[in-house]
């Protein structure tokens, strides 16, 4: 597949990428049709196998960092050697949230203008892209490819617990990240310059048990304490400072004649600022029982660290987007409340650019699909972000 004749011009229409389009597709599919749900190890590496095999048929110097309860980690390194020009980092995950089986209800296919399957948009058409933008470079330098690192982990849509360190460390060694997460939004697809942190809080209530009707004030509820501590948290939330604070799930008591003797709550939390997580975070340890008799403990914390708009950030955009008008379309920037591994490379100072892959609606959702009509020239914009800026 090349696109070279889209970036080395600039100024190809979007007819004319789509012409390039059947190579792309047919490993999108082959990525989609291998389901490979967080949870299940041996699907996952499936698809790492996939991606591997693809990697090293591209003279991709390949390493994969096994793991045990999660899906492998992959690496791959191409371009020059040597220190003397630090690489991009494309970092993406093959991983989604659809259990095996789920491909029989939502089978890969082309219709309408749009393709569809679990995991397409989110991201496994972004996997594709990347490959797909790496092929141009490599046609159009030969040896002397800018270098660039692609890192694809396994367990995104579960936090990272795994990938993290590995993620980091790489992007210490790289010039700037690219996310091939989705667009945000169908139309015009923009990047994201920023993302929120996200956190998750356990309330756990441990109260007296007693038969409610026989020795009522014997007992202390653990759910009324609870709805105490729920009202004091919704009250964390502050829109104006873009804090967000969610109980999105309550379970306590055991049956309707006992007072409730445990109940607890998950919490998500967003923040827009690094300085307002740890705000949020002493607002959650500094709660406390308003029953003595009751004991309240706190888990969790920030998991995700704020995409914040830095001005390395904001610098990459200005050059995606002129980039993007000499192709002949627009490209917008925003910020949304979802979290991604670019959050880590972010927070670590490196210069992050989220948001692109495919354009598309419905991720995590049965409608989950993309436009074939931004497929090509979104990765026509991806391989010219990977060429020497002077070009």
């Amino acid at each position: 597949m090349s696109f070279q004749s889209i970036t080395s011009n600039k100024t190809a229409d979007s007819a004319e990428a789509q012409a390039n389009l059947p190579e792309l597709l047919k490993f999108l599919q082959l990525l989609v049709e291998l389901e490979s749900p967080s949870d299940d190890k041996a699907a996952v590496d499936r698809c790492v196998d996939l991606a591997a095999k693809r990697a090293e048929s591209m003279g991709g110097r390949v390493r994969r960092h096994r793991q045990k309860n999660f899906g492998d980690l992959l690496e791959v390194r191409f371009g020059r050697r040597g220190r003397a020009v630090k690489p991009i980092l494309l970092l993406g995950h093959l991983d989604t949230v659809w259990p095996i089986g789920t491909l029989a209800k939502m089978p890969f296919r082309i219709d309408s203008g749009r393709v569809w399957g679990p995991g397409v948009l989110d991201m496994k058409a972004g996997v594709a892209m990347a490959f797909a933008a790496i092929e141009t470079l490599q046609q159009r330098y030969g040896a002397a490819m800018p270098p660039v690192v692609l890192l694809l982990v396994s367990e995104e849509e579960v936090g990272s617990p795994v990938s993290r360190a590995v993620t980091e460390r790489i992007a210490g060694e790289c010039a700037a990240v690219y996310v091939l997460e989705p667009a945000q939004g169908l139309y015009p697809g923009a990047y994201k310059t920023a993302r929120k942190g996200v956190g998750h809080y356990r309330i756990h209530i441990t109260g007296v048990a007693a038969h409610s009707g026989i020795d009522f004030a014997s007992g202390h509820s653990a759910i009324a304490e609870l709805a105490h501590q729920i009202e004091a948290i919704h009250g964390f939330t502050d829109m104006q400072r873009g804090i967000t604070v969610n109980v999105g799930t309550i379970q306590g008591g055991t049956r309707s004649n006992v007072v409730a003797a445990e109940a607890s709550a998950e919490v998500d939390v967003r923040v827009a600022r690094k300085i307002d997580a740890a705000r949020v975070d002493r607002q959650f340890r500094r709660l406390r029982a308003r029953d003595k008799q009751c004991v309240l403990k706190v888990e969790g914390g920030l998991n995700r660290p704020p995409m914040e708009r830095s001005r390395g950030t904001v610098a990459l955009f200005k050059r995606a987007a002129t980039l993007a008008r000499a192709m002949g379309f627009d490209l917008q920037e925003a910020a949304t409340g979802g979290g991604s591994d670019g959050n880590f490379t972010s927070a670590l100072g490196i210069p992050t650019l989220d948001g692109m892959g495919a354009v598309g609606e419905g991720a995590h959702a049965t409608h989950e699909s993309l436009l074939l009509k931004d497929l090509g020239p979104r990765t026509a914009l991806l391989a010219a972000m990977l060429m020497k800026p002077e070009e």
